[in-house]
Formats: structure tokens, C-alpha cells, sequence
């Protein structure tokens, strides 16, 4: 069996885009930030399929952390500063703080806590910059799924919210743009 290697910051590194909106976000110096979710799977999954990075589509979601600041009009203030900052951009912004209200969720602690409930472990993978060019990644289920081409619900939607994680799997398209994906029963 062949081990690949993969590291997940060199390849956001070598992404001109992904690393500029990195330093964009790094600029707005909101507490506990981070990009998640499809910004950073999605490179990951082209990588392993030996191709160029595609072109973002859909939202690039940024989360932080504030249980002071936790009016979702705060949210909407920094989505203008980053669309002004980068208006090629479709921009998402939610501090976690209070995200679990709309979930139904017991509160989160930080912004990588919140990812524990997002519904994909490939896709609870964040990151941010830090320093020149220090990368850092947050990963609460670990990378494994993400770099084994596996998708597989989280925990939480294992069972009572089966239905979104299917419907997710269903209409995003992932097996088709990524053909090499597996899909793992929990």
C-alpha cells in the first residue's frame, strides 16, 4: 500500500486566491476565525483527484467566536467589509457563538467546537493564518476522512439529522466532481 502524505497548509500556500482570502479574513481580526468547510475540502479532494484547485463556488464561510458579540448584524457588518475587500467573493459570515440556537444545540464552547456539529467530517476542516506564512488547521473529527476521500456523517447527523446529511450527499454533487469519493456508513 502507497502512503500519501498530504499537508494540508502547503496546499493552501500554493492556492494564490485561497491564501490571499486567508490573509483577508486574518485582517479583520475577529477573535477564534476561521475558514471552513468546502474553501478548504474542496482543494484537498482536487489535490488528491491530481488536479488544479477549482474555482470557488457557493459561500466562502468564515466563523469566529464571541459570546459578546453575538447580534447577527455584527455578522453582516464584517461580510461587507470582506465583500469590499474582495467582491469576487460570496461571503459568509456567522459567529458561532450563537449558531446553536439555530441548531439545537447545547452552546458551543469556540469556533472548532461548533464545527463538531457540522454534518460532514470531511467538511468540519477549517483553517487560518498566522505569522508570515504559518497556516493553522482545525480539524475536530481529525483529517483521516478528508484525506481518505471518505465522506461520512458526524456524530450528529448519524441519526436525528440522517435526513440533511442525505439530502446534502444527494444534491451537492460531491461522487460526480470527485469520483473517487467513498461514502461510509456510521
Amino acid at each position: 500500500m502507497i502512503m500519501v502524505v498530504v499537508d494540508v497548509a502547503s496546499i493552501l500556500r500554493s492556492d494564490p486566491l485561497r491564501w490571499r482570502l486567508l490573509e483577508v479574513v486574518r485582517g479583520l481580526d475577529l477573535p477564534d476565525s476561521w475558514i471552513g468547510a468546502g474553501f478548504v475540502r474542496n482543494v484537498i479532494w482536487d489535490h488528491l483527484h491530481q488536479r488544479p484547485a477549482s474555482a470557488l463556488t457557493g459561500d466562502v464561510d468564515v466563523i469566529w467566536f464571541d459570546p459578546e458579540r453575538a447580534d447577527p448584524t455584527e455578522d453582516r457588518v464584517y461580510e461587507a467589509a470582506l465583500c469590499d475587500a474582495e467582491p469576487s467573493v460570496s461571503w459568509s459570515v456567522k459567529n458561532q457563538a450563537r449558531m446553536h440556537t439555530r441548531n439545537g444545540d447545547d452552546p458551543y464552547a469556540s469556533a472548532v467546537d461548533a464545527m463538531r456539529y457540522w454534518p460532514e467530517t470531511a467538511t468540519a476542516i477549517a483553517a487560518r493564518r498566522h505569522g508570515l506564512s504559518g497556516c493553522e488547521i482545525a480539524a475536530p473529527f481529525g483529517m483521516d476522512d478528508l484525506l481518505n476521500l471518505v465522506l461520512r456523517p458526524t456524530p450528529r447527523f448519524s441519526d436525528e439529522k440522517r435526513s440533511v446529511y442525505e439530502e446534502r450527499v444527494r444534491t451537492k454533487g460531491w461522487a460526480v466532481t470527485w469520483p473517487r469519493l467513498r461514502e461510509v456508513e456510521t
